[in-house]
């Protein structure tokens, strides 16, 4: 297994080392990867939906796909609540604005 290191410029002029690798790892095994299936999330790709991969100890918490929603939107939401001015924040800003 070898490396090819390259230098690649980046959008602000500077150089990097990039690595690319001819093969894949040592730990890893083409026989415990699967079969891959190509195409797999293409049409789910074109609606514009997002997939992402849940580490293995969130999705043990989460008993399928709306309650996984469901948090996010309450997670969202008080997101958006903490974002307001409290009393504190604009009582200082207005006794800063009468000088």
């Amino acid at each position: 297994m070898g490396r090819l290191a390259t230098l690649q410029q980046d959008k602000k002029g500077k150089y990097m080392k990039t690595v690319k690798h001819k093969a894949m790892r040592k730990e890893y095994r083409r026989k415990d990867l699967g079969k891959g299936t190509r195409g797999k999330y293409y049409k789910e790709y074109q609606k514009g939906t997002n997939l992402v991969l849940l580490s293995p100890d969130v999705a043990a918490a989460f008993p399928d796909e709306a309650s996984v929603n469901d948090a996010l939107r309450t997670l969202m939401k008080i997101g958006r609540q903490s974002v307001g001015t409290t009393k504190r924040s604009t009582k200082s800003r207005l006794a800063s604005s009468s000088w």
